[in-house]
């Protein structure tokens, strides 16, 4: 029977935000949050944190989390995970989930919907999608947009708002959240996957599988989870966690 697990990309060398995993949110280091509401899932198996530094690797064992270094060199937190999930020696039918070091207010239950599509079928990989519900929004290239088709899978993601309505009709803008579960098997196709051109472009490596013919099955979230960007996203996320 396959187990789910769930890894935790965490660089420290952040362009916009150095030292990103352990910034103190009401005086405890992000990862730690991100962590310990990963655990809370009753569906996962085990939780991991994948670096590549000392620090973080460090932090995490001193609050009792577990922790797997790798590579300073990957591309994306994908190819991070792919390594942590190889010297894990997880299994081609595992199920692992990806939930980004920078999202302190994911709320847990939002994982077994994430999950379910991988369970009885071909589906390689999900992620999840919320409704947009302020201009701001959609027009911030931070917040990426995605459209789906009538199955619920995805046709693109974007920075841009799309779709694009030429005639002002009304359109309901979803944002992406960046929490991806995939069989174990796929991640290692998709690892292997040289960079694609609209990656590149607009620097999603989910496009990377869409260019490449895999179906994404997106499942609409209750919840929506703020990324931590830059410095000052801190004071909006810790509002949200000790208001």
């Amino acid at each position: 029977m396959s187990k789910v697990f769930i890894i935790i990309p965490a660089r420290y060398g952040s362009k916009r935000f150095p030292g990103k995993p352990l910034a103190l949110i009401c005086n405890k280091p992000m990862i730690q949050h991100v962590y310990e509401r990963a655990c809370r899932c009753k569906e996962v198996d085990d939780v991991y944190v994948a670096t590549d530094d000392e620090r973080v690797f460090s932090c995490v064992k001193e609050f009792g989390g577990k922790a797997v270094m790798t590579s300073k060199d990957h591309r994306s937190g994908t190819d991070r995970i792919y390594e942590a999930a190889k010297i894990l020696d997880l299994e081609e039918d595992d199920i692992v989930v990806n939930v980004q070091g920078d999202q302190p207010t994911f709320e847990p239950s939002v994982i077994p919907s994430l999950i379910e599509p991988l369970k009885n079928s071909d589906i390689p990989m999900s992620t999840l999608m919320y409704p947009i519900r302020n201009r701001r929004d959609i027009e911030n290239p931070n917040c990426v947009k995605v459209v789906i088709d009538k199955d619920g899978f995805a046709i693109y993601f974007s920075r841009s708002p799309i779709p694009y309505s030429r005639d002002k009709e009304y359109v309901s803008y979803y944002k992406h959240i960046g929490i991806y579960a995939y069989r174990m098997g796929f991640l290692e196709v998709f690892s292997h996957l040289p960079e694609s051109r609209l990656e590149r472009i607009e620097r999603l490596e989910q496009l990377r599988a869409i260019e490449n013919g895999y179906k994404i099955k997106i499942i609409e979230s209750r919840f929506n989870s703020l990324e931590v960007d830059v410095p000052e996203d801190i004071e909006r996320v810790s509002k949200i966690i000790c208001p």
